[in-house]
């Protein structure tokens, strides 16, 4: 397959020592003549950033502790390697906006990728989201970004790029076949264990996901079902959908990533293996596909497909999305905030799994925002930090209480 470009595109991976970040280099790599890593980031893996940097040979590699950067900076220089280390929040954005790059794949985890998808953005770039917190705390002020911007936005999320595949490419004519979509959500490791029981959850059983290897965060907010909830906001706006058009089916095969149901009422379903190297493949080569990998789905030996109702009894977290969505400008921010720390707080043995929900909720109705908050980044993540004071205050009240 001939390629669209004349050079290699030169892409930005933010969070590559994450489960995605780790296909998308292995994406990549499958493609040399096609793709070349113009930059890497990390939270604070650094042996790990360190080896990346040593296979991928970027110009850059991102840090946002100083003392953790001075530490990749020494070993690459005792390796030979010119990769120029950088640090500091600011560099994550100079290196998403950078000139010379065409890509950037956007997998950082939590608020904290706001900043550099938004200057991905506002730079045009070809921009690959695969962290919805992004959308989800940035919402109208981000889509208006990338409109502005000229960015080229591709989803990256399993289920919104089954979406995405399932439409044509002239997103003026999506509004017009939409009905609604399905989201396909597993159901978690625990779709079928009785909700009273839950008291008791380990962050080893919530991150144990019985389909896809993923980062701790987002498996326990795949147990919660809190991912699917802020998948739900995700695609409100990446499809400019009303809430009532977007509905959430369990899975528990993870087949079928979702389907686009039309005004005619045909049903439009994208299948494939677990595998986040498809949809990031997709993202990369759009609109041309590529190989990405992943086993090919062998509808001889696919188990039979099963599909459930995700009840507000046994999933709460995934109903306060809608509740989200249909509160005041700004509540996403507020409920993607407290679920962040609440997540934090259970992972670091400090909240029962079943109170994370509560956690969630309670911030939902008791943080407003406030005129202003939701027209600036700066705005955003002011709400982000009175939301998080919140959740850290009942946090603290719930386990004193214990």
């Amino acid at each position: 397959m001939s390629s669209t470009f004349h050079r290699p595109q030169q892409v930005c991976v933010l969070g590559s020592t994450g489960s995605i970040g780790t296909s998308t280099l292995d994406v990549i790599a499958r493609h040399p003549d096609r793709y070349r890593v113009f930059a890497l980031s990390a939270m604070s893996r650094v042996d790990e950033l360190a080896a990346q940097c040593l296979q991928h040979q970027p110009r850059f590699a991102v840090l946002p502790d100083a003392k953790l950067a001075a530490q990749l900076r020494a070993t690459l220089r005792e390796a030979g390697s010119r990769t120029e280390v950088l640090d500091g929040m600011a560099a994550l954005s100079e290196v998403a906006a950078h000139p010379e790059v065409d890509a950037v794949m956007a997998a950082i985890v939590g608020a904290a990728g706001l900043p550099p998808a938004m200057a991905a953005a506002r730079a045009g770039k070809r921009l690959l989201l695969a962290n919805k917190e992004a959308i989800v705390l940035g919402g109208a002020l981000f889509m208006h970004t990338v409109e502005q911007g000229g960015a080229t936005l591709l989803p990256v999320d399993s289920e919104h790029s089954a979406i995405f595949q399932c439409l044509p490419e002239d997103r003026s004519t999506w509004s017009q076949r939409i009905d609604h979509i399905v989201l396909t959500a597993s159901g978690g490791p625990f779709r079928q264990r009785d909700p009273a029981s839950l008291a008791d959850v380990t962050p080893e059983q919530a991150c144990a996901h019985p389909n896809w290897v993923m980062g701790r965060k987002i498996s326990v907010d795949s147990a919660t079902m809190m991912n699917k909830a802020l998948e739900v906001i995700e695609a409100r706006w990446l499809f400019n959908l009303k809430p009532e058009q977007i509905k959430v089916l369990i899975h528990p095969q993870s087949i079928v990533h979702s389907m686009v149901v039309c005004r005619d009422h045909s049903v439009l379903a994208q299948l494939g293996t677990p595998d986040m190297r498809v949809p990031i493949a997709y993202a990369l080569a759009f609109p041309e596909r590529v190989e990405s990998g992943a086993g090919l789905l062998d509808l001889l030996k696919t188990p039979s497909l099963a599909f459930e109702e995700a009840d507000a009894d046994r999933f709460p977290g995934l109903h306060l999305s809608w509740q989200a969505l249909r509160a005041a400008e700004g509540s996403t921010a507020v409920l993607n905030a407290a679920n962040e720390e609440a997540v934090a707080a259970f992972l670091d043995r400090q909240l029962r799994f079943d109170h994370i929900c509560r956690i969630n909720r309670d911030a939902l109705e008791a943080v407003m925002p406030q005129a202003g908050e939701v027209d600036s980044v700066d705005g955003l993540l002011a709400l982000d930090a009175r939301a998080r004071r919140h959740a850290r205050q009942r946090i603290a009240a719930l386990a004193a209480a214990v």
